[in-house]
């Protein structure tokens, strides 16, 4: 009988089994969602720097059930500040009006209108319009959250 032949079966045949039980645990790993991409992204509400607009991701929530999406938005300009409408895309197909003036150093929260939203991940661009002392702005920044 040969026994390198042997030898190299045996050598094959562990390592075959080894790689056969780390190939099940990461299939029964993504099965079970735990790899899942849409689970590993951060919350988060960002509005760009610059804007005195910032957004408080400590209460950002989606109700896939009532179809809205609060956020709240804090004012750290001197001047008051008027949101005039706020849009989610491509999440949500239309923006939602409001006329709701923000005083300095103060924050309001927001409930967002989104037809169809269903429950997961929500991830879209936040574009905020609003006025500052008469004139008309716009800025555009992203929303990452989990709609129940």
């Amino acid at each position: 009988m040969n026994k390198k032949g042997q030898a190299a079966m045996e050598f094959l045949m562990t390592y075959g089994w080894a790689i056969l039980v780390v190939l099940v645990a990461i299939g029964a790993l993504a099965y079970f969602g735990v790899l899942s991409p849409e689970k590993l992204l951060p919350e988060k509400c960002v509005i760009p720097t610059g804007t005195g607009l910032f957004c408080d991701k400590s209460l950002v929530a989606a109700d896939a059930t009532t179809d809205t999406v609060k956020i709240r938005i804090k004012n750290s300009l001197a001047d008051t500040v008027t949101i005039t409408a706020i849009a989610i895309s491509p999440t949500c197909g239309t923006e939602t009006s409001f006329n709701t003036t923000i005083a300095p150093d103060a924050s309001q929260d927001f409930d967002i209108t989104c037809t169809g939203l269903v429950a997961g991940k929500l991830k879209g661009d936040l574009t905020v319009k609003y006025e500052v002392e008469g004139f008309a702005k716009a800025t555009t920044g992203s929303l990452i959250t989990t709609a129940a």
